[in-house]
């Protein structure tokens, strides 16, 4: 097993977070994430999809949307400096092929104008099929991928499925500083996380905080499981009880009504968020549930204009090679 450990630093000061990433979900309206799309725009993607033939565009260039790729940038804008999300709705899957190949030419499109896709899963691929059990059918947890921009093609949504649900890392934080100051200092410690590694290859282990502070700009990623996997490994220090304490604190925070955001979304919605910023429920289906699911495709990118990130996960979601996953597990 390998590992990355910081550098040991300052004592983190800790203050409230403000802004528009720092909303709860009694305080939007629709119009705060949603950014509908034309025929004009639908247009510009078949075409587009059209020219490729199912190829998947090596860049902005090969995949040209002068209106619509206006709108993803506007899009962009608002996952880094914004709400950190945004949805996108409009778009007809039927009119588009129907099938599940061209729904992954057509987010391989819009990933071409956001961002360089990251490779998922042990085949390398750079979309990921995701499936969410029906509501009572699972044990659900707040995440984050990583990743700069998750993309998110809804294919099905059936009625007994629950709503997309997110939460702002921002107003986490901020309720944690609230009630319990010394589980959220233990939060902007380092704790081992485990990285999705390709098979045969040897565990990594990266010591990362849940809250950080970079250049100056916020930085909130979860993934529990990760932390857990690698609690796993016996030669992972293990964590503290004041540590699972903070965690389970801070796991409830995100359950509260009225901070999290419930999303319902239909096929063709194509939802974006940052997960630096905004972190979504993950659900785990029960052995032997053959309910209904939500069905989506998943796409994990980086840009350009990502934000700087503290030791340790500038190496979550840049991804090993093309034969590996990325990002951590759970992620």
């Amino acid at each position: 097993m390998s590992a990355t450990t910081p550098p040991p630093g300052p004592r983190p000061r800790l203050v409230p977070q403000a802004g528009s990433a720092a909303w709860r979900a009694e305080d939007l309206h629709p119009a705060d994430w949603m950014m509908p799309l034309g025929a004009e725009d639908a247009a510009e993607i078949e075409a587009v999809l059209g020219t490729l033939g199912g190829r998947a565009p090596a860049s902005a260039a090969e995949a040209p949307l002068p209106r619509l790729g206006a709108v993803l940038r506007q899009a962009a804008s608002r996952l880094d400096t914004g709400r950190g999300l945004v949805l996108l709705r409009g778009l007809n899957l039927d009119r588009l092929g129907g099938d599940e190949a061209a729904a992954e030419a057509l987010l391989l499109v819009l990933g071409a104008h956001l961002g360089r896709a990251l490779p998922q899963g042990p085949a390398g691929e750079a979309v990921h099929r995701l499936e969410s059990p029906a509501t009572g059918a699972t044990r659900w947890r707040f995440h984050a991928d990583g990743a700069d921009i998750v993309a998110l093609l809804t294919l099905r949504q059936p009625p007994d499925v629950d709503p997309v649900m997110l939460v702002s890392a921002a107003a986490v934080h901020n309720e944690m500083l609230k009630r319990n100051r010394s589980a959220l200092e233990l939060l902007y410690g380092p704790m081992p996380h485990l990285l999705l590694q390709a098979q045969g290859t040897t565990p990594t282990v990266v010591e990362l905080p849940v809250f950080s502070t970079a250049s100056g700009a916020f930085v909130g990623r979860y993934a529990r499981d990760a932390i857990e996997a690698a609690q796993r490994l016996p030669e992972t220090p293990r964590l503290t009880a004041a540590q699972v304490e903070a965690l389970d604190a801070l796991d409830a925070v995100c359950a509260e009504a009225g901070l999290a955001l419930r999303m319902e979304v239909r096929p063709g919605d194509v939802l974006l968020f940052n997960p630096l910023l905004v972190w979504k429920r993950r659900a785990e289906a029960v052995e032997g549930d053959a309910g209904a699911v939500r069905q989506a495709l998943r796409l994990l990118l980086v840009t350009p204009s990502s934000r700087a990130l503290p030791h340790g996960l500038a190496a979550v979601g840049q991804g090993p090679a093309p034969a590996g996953g990325s990002g951590m597990v759970g992620g």
